[in-house]
């Protein structure tokens, strides 16, 4: 299938999800992630052709073989790679310089290679909700339900109410700033400003999907998964839930499986977050005969364990690392859409080129105003790191 094809296949998993069983769910999600991958590597392969062809656009030089400008030759092997193909180069050894040698002239690339992902996409998977112009916003929900019990007759009725619970979350103002000389923008071949402008952007959901996880909760600041109320009848997430672990072992998974939830049901469909060392050490673990013990699929950020969802956040410390503190939070299972992030004001990225004028710098600023809260009684299970 073309990129078209499987995009109009995710559309149909979509519409088909709203009604399917739950067994049926888990085929689902599994295929539209594998298309995901294919969609993302696709996509990849058109942008190398892109480049090709501008390499095959760009402007000649005198260095190229057999007559040819270098550029001709880039783009015509790279368009040979790209069909699966091979290519030969001529190599010319000199071994010693002499008075007829020349300075050759310095060619700087037109483009940029970017820098490996440095943010989660965590930030995409929760719950958004926009909210433009809002101060705060409060999500109410259930904590408990009553029991009802044996009534003799002429009695009272057994008091049987529900307990509720709140989940603030207030308006916090997260920026990003940097500055360059607007000499890159007027002398550098490659798009060097238009890099600096978008890197504002990814800083500020650098800084949202660490929060996510451990934001502190005070004025302000968005409050983490992994956070604690000083008291404790105000936790979201029962810290008495917390599983300990001191190791990735074979029984790991299941453990946090079935803690996960009330003790009448196992919940489907929920994401582990993790730190890519744990992710490793899953990979890794063994069973005692030698085999495997999980099924590891990589996607990149995202991906599965024996089925189960996984994202990686590098705000989680790693239970397999050794220099992790005893009792820190490693991992959270549960649904995503149980954490709630209201947006009160759209990310604006701006540029001004008059701040720093006699400088000659250009000032990029980004901002957001945004909340976060866990919005379900026990909403996630955390994972931490035990002492032994």
């Amino acid at each position: 299938m073309n990129i078209k094809e499987m995009k109009a296949r995710l559309a149909a998993i979509s519409a088909e999800a709203k009604t399917a069983s739950n067994e049926r769910l888990t085929e689902l999600l599994a295929e539209a992630q594998d298309l995901e991958a294919k969609i993302a590597a696709a996509e990849k392969r058109e942008k190398l052709g892109k480049i090709a062809e501008t390499l095959e656009e760009g402007a000649p030089n005198t260095h190229g073989e057999a007559g040819q400008d270098a550029e001709d030759v880039h783009a015509k092997n790279g368009k040979t790679l790209l069909a699966g193909g091979k290519i030969s180069r001529k190599f010319a050894v000199k071994n010693e310089l002499t008075s007829s040698s020349v300075l050759l002239e310095k060619h700087t690339a037109p483009t940029l290679n970017p820098a490996w992902n440095e943010s989660s996409s965590l930030m995409d998977r929760v719950r958004i909700i926009p909210l433009p112009g809002g101060e705060s916003y409060e999500r109410g929900f259930v904590k408990s339900y009553g029991e009802g019990d044996y009534t003799a007759e002429g009695e009272k009725a057994k008091t049987a109410e529900p307990t509720f619970g709140y989940a603030p979350m207030t308006k916090s103002k997260i920026t990003a700033y940097c500055e360059e000389p607007e000499e890159i923008g007027k002398l550098a071949p490659a798009d060097y400003s238009r890099t600096i402008s978008n890197s504002t952007e990814i800083a500020l959901r650098k800084k949202i999907n660490r929060e996510i996880m451990n934001g502190d909760g005070t004025a302000g600041h968005l409050c983490g998964i992994f956070h604690n109320p000083a008291d404790e009848s105000k936790d979201i997430i029962d810290r008495n839930t917390d599983l300990s672990v001191s190791a990735i072992d074979e029984n790991t998974l299941d453990d946090i499986i079935y803690s996960y939830g009330s003790n009448e049901e196992v919940e489907d469909a929920a994401t582990l977050i993790l730190n890519k060392l744990d992710l490793k050490a899953f990979a890794k673990c063994r069973k005692a005969n030698g085999d495997k013990a999980y099924t590891v699929v990589n996607r990149g950020n995202v991906g599965t364990i024996d089925g189960i969802p996984y994202i990686i956040n590098s705000a989680c410390a790693a239970i397999s690392d050794k220099e992790t503190a005893a009792d820190a939070y490693c991992m959270a299972y549960g649904h995503l859409s149980l954490y709630e992030l209201p947006v009160f004001s759209d990310m604006v990225i701006k540029k001004s080129t008059e701040y720093k004028f006699a400088e000659g710098q250009i000032a990029h600023r980004g901002d957001v105003f945004c909340g976060g809260n866990a919005a379900a009684y026990n909403a996630f299970i955390r994972v931490k790191k035990s002492a032994t």
